[in-house]
């Protein structure tokens, strides 16, 4: 390694530039890793967390999470009946962006909790309280940035966060937010006095241009809001999620909710299929043309550099071989120093993945394996853009010393 390092000694400049740029380099190749992780188990957290042993969503759909369902409102009371079922609860699901009493803009999933069966006591709430009351109560992944006691204007009504969550996040990537279900309802569905009143000018109307209009009582009554007219029906929910009892044959109790011809029924297991096979499978291989085209970058300039401080030291080598020095002492200082230039750049991108990643909007998820991985991909590098200056070190002619 001497001869290495005093080759390196005398063009440390070069050298520092490179293992810096090449650094970059591998930082972003370590933090496309990350990204995709992140992506990963940020898709995956809601239906892990929520902790349901089947989805019961609409028919031919691949929802909720990977697809947009509606499903009536009355399916949890027909889950809940089922032999072999624990519970069920109601899920909805709709995005929101709004903006804080500071005018910073927020952006997060609504999801409504069936309560008080479910008041989000297993979501993992590392500061405050769960809902403890049916209305203007929220819980809040911390990525939004909301603290204890922070209120929020949604619709008609006021909210407070009493509760905050941590890893939370929608398949998007936004963060999540847990009302109770009529909350999340009402959110959803709010609409301005004005598109109300044209809505029931609208439904009287149609109504008393049709066939009901001999019965004056029906045209009046047509003219109440939706929710006092029983045959609009429940507000539709996203889907339902069941829970077993113990030592129930899931497949069983699956196969139950598949004679019903208005939905499909997966589970957790399935869940991810549909969410990583779809809606992430164009990002994981966008990402990983990303890394094999920096990859590529990375040891074409590492080869580069190599050849070069190899040409730079022609008339040594010569000299050495000149000297009888042995072919693989020459060879190892040049894979020397291609390892020396690749593990200084990967120190340089771990140390700095460390420090900007927490930066990063979106979460970048590093595990000690994804290190090692880059460590391995980081010696092939360094032994293939060896292969360079071996070359040329090979082709070092000793009679050169003697001709001048």
């Amino acid at each position: 390694m001497n001869l290495a390092v005093r080759d390196v000694r005398q063009d440390l400049g070069r050298f520092s530039l490179t293992v810096v740029g090449l650094g970059l380099l591998l930082t972003v190749v370590l933090a496309m890793t990350g990204i995709y992780n992140g992506i990963v188990d940020d898709a995956t957290a809601l239906p892990d967390r929520l902790d349901a042993d089947l989805w019961i969503v609409q028919r031919d759909t691949r929802g909720p999470f990977a697809e947009l369902s509606r499903i009536s409102g009355d399916l949890e009371e027909r889950a809940r009946v089922v032999p072999g079922v624990a519970h069920a609860r109601s899920y909805v699901s709709h995005t929101i962006q709004r903006e804080t009493p500071q005018d910073k803009p927020i952006r997060f999933t609504c999801l409504g909790l069936s309560w008080p069966d479910d008041r989000g006591e297993g979501l993992g709430i590392v500061e405050g309280r769960p809902i403890a009351q049916p209305h203007y109560e929220f819980l809040v992944d911390r990525s939004l940035g909301l603290g204890l006691g922070e209120k929020i204007v949604l619709g008609r009504d006021t909210y407070t966060v009493v509760g905050i969550t941590e890893g939370m996040m929608s398949s998007g990537g936004d963060s999540a937010a847990f009302f109770t279900l009529s909350d999340a309802q009402r959110i959803q569905n709010d609409s301005p006095n004005e598109a109300i009143r044209l809505d029931r000018e609208a439904r009287f109307e149609r109504v008393r241009d049709s066939e009901f209009a001999r019965d004056p009582e029906l045209v009046r009554f047509s003219a109440n809001p939706a929710a006092l007219i029983p045959s609009l029906g429940p507000v539709p929910i996203s889907a339902v999620m069941v829970n077993l009892l113990p030592g129930v044959d899931a497949q069983s109790v699956r196969e139950r909710f598949k004679a019903w011809r208005d939905v499909s029924v997966y589970t957790v297991a399935e869940q991810h299929q549909l969410i990583l096979g779809g809606m992430v499978e164009k990002t994981r291989r966008q990402i990983g043309l990303f890394r094999a085209i920096l990859v590529i970058i990375s040891t074409i300039v590492m080869g580069l550099i190599i050849y070069t401080m190899t040409v730079d030291k022609m008339h040594s080598i010569a000299l050495l071989k000149l000297l009888g020095a042995r072919t693989s002492v020459i060879l190892g200082m040049i894979l020397q120093e291609s390892l020396l230039l690749g593990g200084s750049a990967y120190v340089i991108a771990i140390v700095l993945g460390d420090s900007l990643f927490e930066m990063f909007p979106r979460r970048v998820v590093i595990e000690n394996e994804h290190r090692i991985s880059l460590l391995i991909l980081v010696v092939l590098i360094s032994v293939v853009s060896s292969v360079f200056g071996i070359r040329k070190a090979l082709a070092a002619d000793p009679n050169e010393v003697l001709s001048g």
